[in-house]
């Protein structure tokens, strides 16, 4: 049977080529896409070739140690080899200025996994160019993140059932994956995919520009992140490439317009695909929605095209679809405008307001006094949030949770217990700044100023924080500390429910609680702390603004027509502005209650109301504040005069 003249799972939609107002366009986003900073320099890029090099010789130093442990010769130890793959952006040629590197080391049979762990992170601390070194084992993928000479660098590590490993290995070869375990067949499969990839489109520099293009976008609107539940980068790259197939002689512009048009109207039934998944060595688990039945719970599933093929989005959630699908909807609505000449390509990539969107949040910190530890522990919250969001969403009290794709990072130094307890619990000093501030402020991505936190200067220590002194004694020492974010539009309350609204939220993040702290990640209770607060809009630091404006945005479906205002209407306006003012004033000084009982939230009808900046004869548009919420960890306090108020229930 022959193959087919087109590449994909079906026939091209279009043939035509671009006329000239299109290649037009493309040339303005190739120029729009230099401005954003989205195309590296040529220093930066000798720079990654140089410590791609240096990186590959310690692959060959590491086998070679562990192969004299095993009693190899020296002369057999060093023709073991050992070979380094780039894979992901950096391999699809879409990178930006200052994006990670993944990278795989591939090693022979002999290396085991805890060998390459050892002895490779023994190797990069010797190094004075290695920074933040962190080995992530029980990762999905286990990885060692560092930073080397300022490049963010990924590793992850695939054992062949071979004796040695050749400068001219082809990973693309189905053979190589015979007897391998699964968990370097996933490591292995990331190379894989990203050159099936390539192999799979049918104009490669098209494919680069439109890509770079998705994914500053995706960035920038704040759903790309595959550990929280959004697409990550190899997904949005097969999804562009799908698109390619289908118009495979259309310039840049357009497969950038034809990705909205076509995934606006998507059946996320049917998957995205690039190829038909195919056969090969070894029983693998290929995806196959007809006979696993977790194949079919996936949401919005893109499969890979190398086997043994597998979803590259399995992580998405219900509230990330309907976050996913808006998203692509808005970008939608602006692509039709650009092809008219009626809107720029910088309007695509405007920031998102994450938190400036929801009237609630809910903020999980971890805190670690060991840099080391801290950073391991980073990286399982990170991983793990997902089950904090599916237990949230189980409640039924929320339209759906948003996760936020960055953590703001902290390095913090305490004098006094006090103070420790107070960072524990999500309290920052407000003067003290950071050193290591990781985190992607939401108004602008390029700041890179140590930013300032809002503090409570007099608000109490709680006297059951997840941490106490620390073990050695002293008093005086850092504090790593990291928050995530997650918003929550509530469902809007039936209009003839009588009493208080409820919402518990105690059963969700006692299980999350209890998933971190009884991970492995977690030494103990002296050196480490997890908290986790229910925050108002207005509650939420400075930092995440960035300098922009606080006030939270109201959608609202309808659109009244302004009325005129009288004079006695400007003067309770201004009356109105001053109590406002006056109310964010004592949110500021709100206290935290104990995380030894439940919580309950309680609030008139009055006060929601002014909380929503509506009078009580106005339409219920906008959500309204929760009467009870139940949570066992540190949650502020809000002013008696509006919005959410806080007690103890009890003990449990």
């Amino acid at each position: 049977m022959s193959k087919p003249k087109y590449l994909g799972v079906t026939h091209p939609i279009d043939l035509n080529p671009s006329n000239e107002d299109e290649e037009s366009l493309a040339n303005d986003l190739l120029e729009t896409l230099k401005q954003e900073g989205q195309f590296e320099s040529e220093e930066e890029r000798k720079k990654r070739e140089m410590v791609l090099g240096k990186i590959d010789k310690l692959v060959k130093e590491m086998v070679y140690r562990v192969s004299l442990k095993h009693k190899l010769p020296e002369s057999l130890a060093r023709e073991c080899g050992g070979k380094i793959f780039t894979f992901g952006s950096y391999r699809l040629g879409a990178h930006g200025a200052g994006a990670d590197i993944d990278t795989l080391c591939v090693v022979p049979s002999h290396v085991k996994r805890e060998n390459f762990f050892e002895v490779m992170t023994q190797l990069l601390q010797e190094r004075s160019e290695v920074t933040e070194l962190t080995a992530v084992t029980e990762a999905y993928v286990p990885v060692i993140k560092m930073q080397f000479s300022g490049i963010d660098i990924d590793l992850t590590v695939g054992i062949l059932q071979q004796p040695t490993i050749p400068e001219d290995l082809d990973l693309l070869d189905n053979n190589i994956l015979r007897s391998i375990d699964e968990v370097s067949v996933r490591s292995v499969n990331g190379s894989r995919v990203t050159d099936e990839i390539l192999r799979l489109v049918p104009n490669i520099p098209t494919f680069r520009l439109a890509l770079r293009c998705i994914k500053l976008w995706a960035k920038r609107r704040a759903i790309y992140s595959n550990p929280v539940g959004f697409f990550g980068g190899v997904a949005w790259a097969m999804a562009v490439a799908r698109i390619c197939q289908l118009y495979p002689n259309k310039c840049a512009s357009n497969i950038v317009t034809r990705f909205f048009h076509v995934f606006s109207r998507w059946k996320w039934t049917m998957p995205i695909m690039l190829k038909n998944p195919e056969d090969g060595p070894g029983q693998f688990r290929v995806w196959n929605p007809q006979v696993y039945p977790s194949d079919r719970a996936h949401k919005m599933p893109i499969i890979t095209p190398a086997y043994p093929s597998m979803c590259a989005t399995h992580n998405v959630s219900q509230s990330t679809k309907q976050i996913i699908e808006m998203e692509i909807k808005r970008g939608l609505g602006i692509v039709d405008k650009i092809m008219k000449r009626e809107a720029s390509w910088s309007e695509l990539f405007e920031k998102d307001v994450f938190f400036r969107r929801y009237k609630f949040y809910i903020q999980v910190n971890v805190s670690a006094i060991n840099e080391d530890e801290y950073h391991k522990l980073h990286g399982f919250v990170d991983s793990r949030l997902r089950h904090f969001l599916a237990g949230l969403e189980d409640t039924g009290q929320f339209v759906l949770v948003h996760p936020y794709i960055k953590s703001y990072d902290h390095e913090f130094t305490y004098k006094t217990p006090e103070e420790m307890q107070r960072i524990y619990a999500g309290f920052h000093p407000a003067k003290q700044s950071s050193s290591s501030e990781t985190a992607t402020p939401a108004p602008d991505e390029n700041n890179k100023e140590s930013p300032k936190t809002t503090a409570v200067e007099n608000a109490p220590v709680q006297d059951n924080v997840e941490s106490t002194t620390p073990a050695d004694g002293n008093s005086e020492g850092k504090i790593y500390t990291s928050a995530f974010y997650l918003g929550l539009p509530l469902i809007k309350r039936d209009r003839n429910a009588s009493g208080r609204r409820r919402m518990d939220l105690s059963l969700p993040t006692q299980e999350f609680i209890k998933l971190v702290k009884g991970s492995d990640v977690w030494k103990n209770d002296e050196e480490m702390a997890i908290s986790i607060r229910f925050l108002l809009q207005e509650q939420l630091p400075d930092e995440v603004f960035g300098g922009q404006p606080r006030e939270r945005l109201r959608f609202s479906s309808s659109k009244k027509k302004p009325k005129k205002r009288s004079s006695k209407s400007e003067d309770k306006k201004s009356e109105t502005d001053e109590k406002a003012a006056a109310k964010k004033a004592k949110i500021a000084e709100a206290v935290v209650p104990s995380t030894s009982g439940f919580v309950e939230s309680t609030g008139s009808k009055q006060s929601a109301n002014e909380t929503n900046g509506q009078s009580n004869g106005s339409s219920n548009n906008s959500l309204k504040p929760a009467a009870d919420v139940s949570i066992p960890a540190p949650v502020p306090q809000a002013p008696r005069s509006g919005g959410i108020r806080l007690k103890l229930l009890g003990s449990q």
